[in-house]
């Protein structure tokens, strides 16, 4: 998905929402081995340059979860161990607390030699010619206007998008601004240019763990404008120095270029991500998707949508881009000459460029409204705009949804869920059987699970989720080469000893789930409808003796 080839207006007004006063609290909790009985586990043991350091006054904020119905249990992180939510890995083995005590110490600004302001964290992209006249471009903007880390909270009508292909990155953003409490594990609100030392700090989940990213606060510029993505206001940096972070996890800015929404919603959440295809839901009335797009906004979902790259203009006549990602901000129903007209609401991360069909900002379809409904619709080119469900479901081709816990899925909010995540290998010669069909097929890492409860009033009750992610043992993501993959499961009859089954248990018995095809996805999910009693869950590779690491997480439901 290309960026836009735009040029970004410091100089708009961004519209902010105000931030809720939140305390963060990991769900992970002190499990004893004697609760965790139920779960018998076999583990083989992943331009130019700026610098600020202009200071503001810095806002004290008390940070406290909203409280949710739903409940997920993380069995694999007791509280405070490192990977949990409350105290995350250090990425690269850098610690922010330590480095910004020592720049403070030696009056020292932090630059960053894991991430150097040069072509290396830059990448592969196309050649621009240096300019030192935005070398003091912060420091010139601050005798008018301090920088500002965030004013009034973070909203999706902050930023704009640069040079750099990373809609599917910045859409996501803009789904992440209305969950409070995810935003604020993503990025700590505690971070201001007072005390300054010139380093900042934000968390991702990956694979399995959340990790501390540390970054400097060199930006990318070209002419006096920040070459990726900006703020609106000129004078606001949550949103660029987020996107740096990342891009350091990612290998470098280039390696961000092209992707897909999930990915990044579920390095925001390490939840559980589901992509549809809107023609395969395309029913008549589009019911099914409308119900999940509610579920999804209730649950608290990160929710992304995208275009298919048909042939011809970037822009099309409708005003929607070719390939490109989006956010769906809203859904609702208003009456229309006494009918209920079921609309989406959508947001471009470039800021601007926008639907003009039914619906849009200018449609005089919202003449006919009434005056409370009117106010949904604001006419101004922000990016954000109205669809109609049908049109929505013709001009995109996919929904991402991606939510802390499965309950989107069914729409049971008051649903529990517990969470084991995984660590797991395939070593070549040893823990490699490759697919079921080869003889060694029962090296293979094997995950035995007991699934106490179903709901027999719901016909095919989804209650085991599973998520098989690949470990990349590449540094850059543009360089990950995924191998085929796939989750096979078989019913362990009772009385049958605890341990690893041999290859005779599985010549003997027919797998009761397994995918028709192997996939090379990043995050293959799969749901199912298990019958109470024990399974063994066996992650293979297509081709036996392939070496690579991977997170198997196992999601099942809770008769509390």
């Amino acid at each position: 998905m290309k960026g836009p080839a735009l040029k970004v207006d410091l100089g708009l007004l961004g519209h902010s929402m105000g931030l809720k006063i939140v305390l963060f609290k990991s769900c992970g909790l002190l499990v004893s081995p004697e609760e965790l009985d139920s779960v018998a586990v076999e583990t083989l043991l992943q331009y130019t340059w700026i610098q600020s350091s202009v200071r503001i006054c810095r806002k004290t904020l008390i940070v406290i979860m909203a409280k949710s119905e739903t409940c997920l249990v993380n069995l694999r992180y007791q509280d405070g161990s490192e990977g949990s939510p409350s105290n995350p890995a250090k990425f690269k083995n850098q610690d922010f607390a330590q480095i910004k005590a020592d720049c403070l110490r030696k009056g020292e600004l932090f630059v960053d030699n894991e991430f150097p302001p040069n072509g290396l964290s830059l990448g592969d992209l196309p050649d621009m010619s240096p300019s030192q006249e935005s070398e003091d471009l912060l420091r010139k903007q601050g005798k008018k206007d301090k920088p500002a880390f965030s004013k009034d909270g973070m909203s999706r009508f902050d930023f704009g998008q640069g040079d750099v292909g990373d809609c599917w990155f910045l859409s996501a953003i803009s789904a992440l601004t209305f969950q409070e409490n995810l935003m604020g594990q993503v990025v700590p609100m505690d971070q201001s240019f007072e005390n300054y030392a010139g380093i900042f700090h934000f968390r991702f989940w990956r694979f399995g763990k959340w990790v501390d990213v540390v970054i400097d606060d060199n930006l990318p510029t070209i002419k006096k404008r920040l070459l990726f993505v900006s703020s609106k206001c000129g004078n606001e940096f949550w949103a660029p120095l987020l996107e740096k972070a990342y891009a350091k996890l990612c290998g470098s800015y280039a390696d961000m270029h092209s992707g897909f929404p999930s990915e990044a919603c579920k390095d925001f959440t390490g939840g559980v991500n589901q992509t549809y295809k809107l023609k395969e839901m395309n029913s008549a009335g589009h019911g099914e998707l409308w119900l999940t797009l509610n579920r999804a906004t209730r649950c608290q979902s990160l929710i992304c949508c995208w275009t298919s790259c048909d042939k011809g203009a970037n822009v099309s006549d409708t005003g929607l881009v070719n390939g490109h990602a989006y956010s769906i901000t809203g859904v609702t129903k208003v009456e229309l000459n006494g009918s209920k007209v079921r609309l989406v609401r959508v947001m471009n991360p470039w800021g601007e460029r926008e639907w003009n069909g039914k619906w849009s900002d200018k449609s005089d379809l919202w003449d006919k409204v009434s005056p409370e409904v009117r106010k949904k619709c604001f006419d101004r080119d922000d990016g954000e705009f109205w669809m109609q469900m049908e049109d929505f479901c013709s001009y995109f081709a996919y929904v991402s949804i991606c939510c802390e816990t499965p309950n989107f899925l069914d729409g049971d909010l008051k649903c529990q869920w517990n969470c084991m995540i995984y660590d797991g290998s395939w070593v070549a010669g040893k823990s490699a059987g490759g697919d079921v069909n080869h003889p060694t097929f029962a090296t293979n890492p094997q995950y035995r699970i007991r699934v106490t409860v179903i709901d027999k009033k719901e016909p095919g009750d989804k209650n085991i989720v599973l998520s098989l992610m690949q470990k990349p043992q590449q540094g850059n993501r543009n360089e990950i080469r995924l191998h085929r993959t796939r989750l096979t499961i078989y019913k362990i009859p009772p009385g049958t000893p605890q341990g690893r089954l041999q290859q005779d248990f599985f010549q003997r018995n027919s797998p009761v789930k397994a995918e028709k095809t192997y996939s090379s996805e990043r995050d293959h999910i799969e749901l199912h409808s298990l019958e109470p009693g024990e399974y063994v869950i066996i992650p293979s590779t297509y081709k036996p003796n392939i070496t690579a690491d991977f997170t198997l997480a196992v999601y099942t439901k809770t008769d509390k």
